[in-house]
């Protein structure tokens, strides 16, 4: 079946946005929700919420749904036979693994992206472990300065410093896991010393490394085009990232994947009642550690009322919701895909009563 419709609009916002500044930031996860829903449906469906919260918001947030005492109400909304199952999809990033894949990336760009992936997953699974805590902060603090767009000082301060993390974790780390990678890194300083070079000369990227907006975009452009060529329609909640240029950007990105025409309309969430079908990266969601599948499945539902929902985690393989996987932890494209099965619009009319 088409996911998306010549006809059809997909309603999409964020959470977790922190910009460049990942590392600090006040979640582990960026999460990218969309959702495809009439908006006669969705207003509905928000009348109906806020019959059962009897919240006086106007604009309802992740926090009114995930309080225990309202938790019929979020089975409700996710269950199977509830007004979005079959209709939503929402694209996680752990932010520590971004950082560590875009280092990655950066550096040792070899032009084989499956090396460049087994790099990165053995620095994110291993890097904990091998480095002690404040090592594995030193190193993400120190790749993040790297890579972000501004610095407090010249060009060359934040090459310094990740290589001198990266030298002491050498030291540390003779015989280990990560020491070969460490290696390709040590060796990979002039390609640094480039990158921050290049930004000092012409200036901020049209695409920042650390942003993971726009990746997450392409993505989610991609789920709702798979099935056929026709043009992808997005509302989405209005971003300083969404410029025309990225947006262009995102429709370049997606062309090579068979995606059709994409076509924007930036609005206010709260003037647009589909666009608050937002997902949440929120402190309610368990923080500073990567996300389990229960994590992932809480953004979207659970696994009792979703028994259909299935979570795939970036290396193809498809998990039932229901079964237990504590611990998973993102490969290549650092991010799972939570999604439910693809339903036709016309059987929205019936998930009201």
């Amino acid at each position: 079946m088409t996911r998306s419709r010549g006809d059809e609009e997909i309603a999409c916002d964020e959470s977790g946005s922190d910009g460049e500044n990942l590392p600090a930031g006040n979640t582990d996860v960026f999460a990218h929700g969309s959702v495809r829903l009439r908006t006669d449906i969705a207003a509905e469906c928000f009348r109906e919420l806020r019959h059962r919260i009897r919240s006086p918001a106007e604009e309802y947030k992740a926090n009114h749904l995930l309080r225990e005492k309202h938790r019929a109400v979020l089975e409700w909304l996710l269950a199977p036979g509830g007004p979005v199952h079959g209709h939503a999809h929402v694209h996680l990033i752990d932010k520590a693994f971004f950082v560590v894949d875009r280092t990655v990336g950066l550096l040792l760009d070899d032009g084989d992206d499956g090396d460049r992936g087994l790099d990165a997953v053995t620095l994110y699974r291993a890097g904990p472990h091998a480095f002690g805590d404040e090592g594995w902060q030193d190193f993400l603090t120190a790749a993040h300065q790297l890579l972000r767009v501004r610095t407090d000082h010249g060009p060359s301060a934040p090459v310094e410093a990740f290589f001198r993390v990266v030298d002491g974790l050498r030291r540390a780390n003779g015989r280990t896991t990560v020491s070969a990678v460490l290696d390709r890194l040590a060796a990979a300083r002039p390609v640094a010393e480039d990158h921050r070079a290049r930004i000092a000369a012409t200036g901020p990227p049209l695409v920042p490394l650390l942003d993971p907006l726009l990746p997450t975009v392409v993505a989610t452009v991609r789920h709702w085009s798979a099935g056929g060529p026709g043009p992808v329609r997005l509302v989405h909640d209005r971003q300083n990232m969404l410029t025309p240029q990225r947006m262009a950007w995102v429709a370049e990105s997606v062309r090579p994947a068979g995606a059709g025409r994409v076509e924007w309309r930036l609005v206010e969430a709260r003037l647009d009642v589909r666009v608050q079908y937002r997902p949440t990266s929120s402190p309610e969601s368990p923080g500073r550690s990567p996300p389990t599948r229960s994590t992932a499945v809480a953004t979207h539902g659970s696994p009792r009322c979703c028994a259909r929902t299935s979570i795939r985690d970036p290396c193809g393989a498809t998990h039932p919701a229901g079964s237990g996987c504590a611990g998973m932890r993102p490969t290549r494209a650092c991010a799972w895909l939570v999604e439910t099965p693809q339903e036709d619009p016309a059987a929205q009319d019936h998930r009201l009563s």
